[in-house]
């Protein structure tokens, strides 16, 4: 028996147990740390301990909606009606970074199952967050299906179900500035003039930004609507009539907003609504720009304008680059009046050309301006009245009492703004579509929003889900590098080493 427990001793005496005793000790040792280490990060909140790693930064956050969040003075409740641990984990992760940025927003879960009457007393559907404010008392909704885009070709034709766009951001700050802010517009868009619609991408951006579109033919209205924030010329096809120019004028004498964006036909054919545009200091150009200086692929058709943009136009525009396809210029000159003040913010290069069938005109052309003007409104007639009255009655008494009323007539002084783009392409679904890291619906809706003062745009676009490949188009030389170039310094690398220990 002592024989036999000398030799256990002498066992663990020898040199390969210490040295597997030290292995499985130090395994012990890092297998605790680990546990340690997981412990302490899942103490960690969600939204710091979640990494973006996705190639489109879908968690990533805005400046603009920072800066809402920044300026937030109201409390937001965030109520998810949805079973948390069934939720797809984008939107989980989203919301927990979102309410992270700001001590105003507060996300609370209710489980629909076990809280069925909960869909009821919100009067919503499961899967669903309802953003409200209790200190305007606004409420409003956003599903699921609104921030992950499903893929509808994919499930209907073959029943699989994929996503292409993920819009956390954007659904949630618009609804955050629905509830805590009054910032309904009413966008009116002209028809009867052969003009374009909206592509859905424009449209979503506006609903977003909570303004209402609506349509008015002017050939049947008598004036402009009261309740018009702006109103929009989209493409038109045809030139307005001689009661639609008076209208225009008026509205715009009143103080009224007006944004123009041209198609594709010529100035030529719009000479009514060119008039108008000359009075305030924007005369059209005959025919097409071409920019070689400034186009895309070597197609002087295609232009990338020279931004000259500042203020809420700037805002969130950083590459300064937009497309634009068939393109009208204008050439800026004197408004009619010295109260007009018109800008550009769009030109070209000073090599740019306007074609025509006959000629070709080189010049620097303006694609967009805005033109405005300081307008005092209210108490104006009623003062012009008061003087005559005074002039024909000599009446002293009666002339200080009307200086008083004058004073006090409600008369104010509002700002009239004219915007102008001439390609109708900024907002083409084709090109927007096509190339979402330019900035041609940012740049549309800055133009929109700088016609409202104290009004931000928060239009901010879904971003895609789509997989990006990593290729290298036109390598030339770098593609033999890798395919033949690394290969071989690899395989002569390792046969030299092979080499010299071969000799040894």
């Amino acid at each position: 028996m002592k024989k036999n427990m000398k030799n256990i001793k002498e066992i663990f005496r020898t040199a390969g147990t210490k040295h597997g005793a030290y292995s499985v000790g130090l395994t012990v040792l890092v297998i605790a740390v680990v546990i340690v280490f997981n412990l302490i990060v899942g103490q960690i909140p969600e939204a710091y301990r979640n990494i973006d790693v996705s190639s489109t930064k879908i968690y990533e956050i805005s400046d603009t909606t920072t800066e809402l969040l920044d300026s937030l003075d109201k409390e937001v409740e965030m109520t998810v009606l949805a079973v948390k641990d069934e939720t797809d984990e984008r939107i989980t992760t989203f919301l927990s970074k979102y309410e992270a940025l700001s001590n105003k927003i507060r996300v609370e879960w209710i489980d629909p199952v076990l809280h069925p009457s909960a869909l009821t007393d919100y009067n919503t559907s499961e899967n669903t967050i309802v953003i409200s404010c209790p200190d305007t008392d606004k409420t409003t909704t956003v599903s699921f299906g609104d921030i992950l885009v499903m893929d509808e070709y994919s499930y209907y034709y073959y029943g699989s179900t994929s996503y292409t766009e993920f819009d956390g951001e954007g659904q949630i700050t618009s609804a955050v500035n629905y509830v805590t802010n009054d910032v309904g517009k009413t966008i009116y868009q002209t028809t009867g003039h052969g003009e374009s619609s909206l592509s859905s991408t424009v449209t979503d951006l506006m609903d977003k930004n909570s303004y209402t579109l609506s349509e008015i033919n002017m050939l049947m209205s008598d004036s402009i609507p009261d309740d018009c924030d702006l109103l929009l010329m989209y493409a038109p096809a045809a030139d307005l009539s001689d009661n639609e120019v008076g209208m225009l004028t008026d509205y715009l004498s009143g103080g009224g907003k007006v944004m123009v964006l041209f198609g594709d036909t010529n100035a030529v054919d719009l000479p009514n609504l060119a008039a108008v545009l000359k009075t305030y200091g924007m005369e059209l150009a005959d025919g097409y720009i071409a920019d070689p200086a400034r186009c895309y692929q070597n197609n002087p058709y295609y232009i990338f304008p020279e931004m000259s943009v500042s203020g809420d136009m700037a805002s969130g525009i950083e590459s300064e680059m937009a497309l634009l396809t068939n393109t009208h210029g204008m050439n800026l000159t004197d408004p009619e009046r010295d109260t007009i003040s018109t800008v550009s913010f769009l030109t070209t290069s000073d090599q740019a050309y306007a074609v025509t069938e006959e000629s070709q005109e080189q010049g620097t052309y303006t694609l967009g301006a805005v033109a405005t003007e300081e307008i005092t409104v209210g108490g104006d007639s009623d003062s012009e009245s008061s003087d005559t009255d005074e002039v024909d009655s000599g009446d002293d008494s009666t002339d200080d009492s009307s200086d008083g009323s004058a004073e006090s007539g409600g008369s104010e002084t509002v700002e009239s703004r004219l915007t102008v783009i001439t390609a109708g392409s900024l907002v083409d679904q084709t090109i927007t579509d096509t190339f979402p890291q330019l900035e041609n619906t940012q740049l549309f809706m800055n133009a929109v929003s700088a016609n409202f003062e104290g009004v931000q745009n928060l239009s901010i676009e879904a971003k895609s889900l789509s997989v990006e490949y990593n290729t290298v188009q036109h390598a030339g030389l770098f593609s033999l590098l890798m395919i033949f170039g690394i290969p071989a310094v690899i395989l002569i690398g390792g046969f030299a080493v092979w080499f010299r220990r071969r000799k040894a």
